[in-house]
């Protein structure tokens, strides 16, 4: 009867510390889809490519079935083996195929083909592939394009000198998405988001939303300068801001009224060209 108990224990543990998890790793040898995560579309064919594993610390795949069900999920982060490779053993047959490259702390959830949440609703620069995928019973070798999913708002104060107490900066923001459906290929519910960031020496802060549409706007967007007690040193409200994906909207000006060069707020536009995004929208306040 003891021994009978034991051999129950043993199992009971051994199946506790299994991970339940719905993740394939296979060789390129055994595997009949190879996916390669080679690099994310430009919009200007003057600019090269870059491989998105520089530009993305972790990738989330998820393949689904013609009903919509979820039959493969992937997790890959910077320093795994073959990160940006992908090998599958996937039945013949028609799916479709989720893939999305971030940077936040922790893996992305993948729910269906419209619903994908980041950890702690943080949204950093992404990126995304949405497509079909016919398998058939021979290896077939995918490079895979990316889109970016993103739009950045960029803060430049130029402001000669920061107050000595302020410690950081926190963005509220709403109007944008913490969510993100890639087969529409834009945010999907209205979300209130929250970053804070240290203060940086050179003036430059970014944050980043999903845009619900082509061109988007954050209804409001509060930055409000923190002291090391969360105290408020200074506040400022910006609204509508515009947001689209791929581009960045950058705001200048003087935060704190200590002069600076451009510390206008005649609301200038200008529009430059970026090296890595499609464009820079420029302000000034």
């Amino acid at each position: 009867m003891k021994q009978i108990m034991f051999i129950a224990l043993a199992l009971l543990v051994a199946s506790c510390e299994k991970p339940i998890l719905d993740e394939d790793i296979h060789s390129e040898k055994e595997a009949n889809v190879i996916l390669h995560m080679t690099q994310f579309e430009q919009v200007s064919f003057t600019r090269a490519a870059q491989d998105i594993t520089e530009l993305c610390s972790r990738l989330n795949i998820a393949v689904f079935d013609a009903d919509g069900t979820k039959v493969k999920t992937v997790v890959q982060k910077e320093g795994d083996a073959n990160y940006g490779t992908v090998a599958l053993t996937l039945a013949a047959g028609s799916y479709r195929l989720v893939v999305i490259a971030h940077n936040c702390d922790g893996s992305a959830t993948i729910t269906s083909e419209e619903k994908v949440t980041f950890p702690n609703n943080k949204v950093t620069d992404t990126f995304y592939y949405y497509g079909d995928l016919e398998v058939t019973d021979s290896q077939q070798s995918y490079d895979l394009t990316l889109t970016r999913a993103v739009a950045m708002f960029r803060l430049v104060l130029t402001d000669e000198e920061i107050p000595s107490n302020v410690a950081k900066l926190k963005f509220y923001y709403v109007g944008g998405s913490s969510t993100f459906s890639p087969k529409d290929g834009y945010g999907c519910v209205n979300s209130k988001q929250t970053e804070v960031r240290s203060v940086a020496d050179d003036g430059i802060y970014d944050i980043y939303t999903l845009p619900h549409t082509e061109e988007d706007v954050l209804t409001k967007l509060t930055v409000t300068a923190l002291d090391a007690n969360d105290n408020t040193v200074k506040e400022r409200l910006f609204e509508n801001v515009p947001v689209t994906r791929n581009q960045i909207t950058r705001y200048t000006g003087s935060f704190f009224g200590s002069g600076g060069g451009g510390s206008t707020s005649d609301g200038t536009f200008r529009l430059t060209a970026d090296p890595d995004w499609d464009s820079v929208n420029g302000y000034t306040f």
